[in-house]
């Protein structure tokens, strides 16, 4: 943390007062299920935002940006809903939700720096949320439980930035340990940690970078939240999680759209469950073929995928992938693969042939370590 803490010192002209870090994550599976008061398994990765911050006595924040030139400068005041555009919204927000919450806050010097690739799908900007309300809560006093940070972050999501998430993203950063997937109840919150350690089973979990922008903001995301919010209030339900027969609710729906979101849900739903019980046997293997199977729902029921997407999914398998799905909200990002250990490499060169092929751009290729959740480190 040394560079990060070198960096804050040349950036405002004083060492921070703490670092905080937040990892990104992947979803195992259980997509777009979370805003249902579904089941989800995800997991956090090695890659990680890291937090440097300290507090000032007149009001004013600094936030500066590893992965971005220039500094945003404003007064606390001035920290409102649709005043603030890009990166620098989601630490505005963080200090904006403690402040409407009760929460002390102040002024404030932050500088991050992160290895989670912006627009994969990696979920950067909930681990960016999370660290911030840590650090912003922290030097001003209050010591927030995770469950806590990870509600104040999702509402820096949904009412400032405005993207209507569930609590995924947040849960994953906050609450994963090594060698884990998170396995979580988003109506409960009820969590287990599921023991998920491909390598010790010779397998490797490949993810596949699409460069496919992933861009959720835009209205795609808030369309398939709608649509479940309305199929719910047309079955007479709180929400999809609830839907015990589906057959039945697919014949009371009036469209084929709705019917389609809502067969994605709720077998989505299922296959989590499914995954669950396999890991908890430690049948890691068999969880491939449930990772293709949600994949074609997003296809072809939530569409939510895209050729880039697409294209990485059908190499992966040709190659020998035990099953392969897109991973995060959808509409870009990232692909996840489960493959053998001694055939990882082959399945890598598939997908960056096959985007050859297509014309689209160099795909970026790591392993999937289950990684531990955020904390503070000085």
């Amino acid at each position: 943390m040394s560079d990060v803490s070198s960096a804050f010192r040349a950036a405002f002209g004083h060492g921070p007062e703490g670092v905080w870090t937040a990892p990104g994550r992947i979803n195992l599976i259980g997509e777009h299920t979370d805003y249902n008061d579904g089941f989800v398994l995800p997991l956090a990765l090695p890659l990680a935002l890291t937090a440097a911050a300290s507090r000032r006595p007149d009001g004013a924040v600094r936030f500066r940006s590893g992965q971005t030139a220039g500094e945003f400068r404003a007064s606390l005041a001035e920290l409102v809903p649709g005043a603030v555009e890009g990166w620098a919204a989601y630490p505005a927000g963080a200090l904006w939700v403690l402040g409407r919450e009760g929460y002390p806050v102040g002024g404030l010097d932050l500088l991050v720096d992160s290895t989670v690739p912006t627009g994969a799908g990696l979920s950067s900007s909930a681990a960016l949320t999370c660290a911030v309300v840590m650090a912003a809560a922290a030097l001003h006093g209050a010591d927030l439980p995770p469950d806590r940070v990870i509600r104040l972050a999702q509402r820096v999501e949904n009412d400032f930035v405005g993207m209507p998430c569930g609590i995924l993203d947040q849960s994953a950063s906050m609450l994963s340990t090594e060698g884990h997937a998170l396995f979580m109840d988003t109506r409960t919150m009820d969590t287990e940690q599921v023991p998920f350690a491909p390598g010790e089973h010779g397998l490797s979990l490949l993810v596949v970078d699409t460069r496919a922008p992933h861009r959720l903001v835009e209205g795609h995301y808030a369309d398939r939240h709608r649509a479940c919010k309305d199929a719910s209030r047309a079955l007479g339900l709180a929400a999809l999680r609830d839907v015990a027969d589906l057959p039945g609710a697919l014949a009371a729906l009036p469209d084929d759209l709705s019917r389609r979101r809502v067969r994605h849900v709720v077998t989505e739903n299922a296959r989590v469950l499914e995954a669950v019980s396999l890991l908890r046997s430690g049948d890691v293997r068999a969880v491939g073929p449930l990772l293709t199977a949600s994949h074609a729902s997003l296809r072809d029921d939530y569409e939510v995928t895209v050729p880039e997407v697409d294209t990485a999914v059908d190499a992966a398998l040709a190659a020998g992938a035990l099953g392969a799905r897109i991973t995060g909200g959808g509409f870009g990002g990232c692909v996840i693969a489960l493959v053998a250990a001694d055939g990882a490499r082959r399945c890598e060169e598939a997908v960056r042939e096959a985007y050859r092929e297509r014309g689209f751009a160099e795909p970026g290729v790591f392993e999937a370590v289950p990684s531990a959740g955020a904390r503070r480190v000085v």
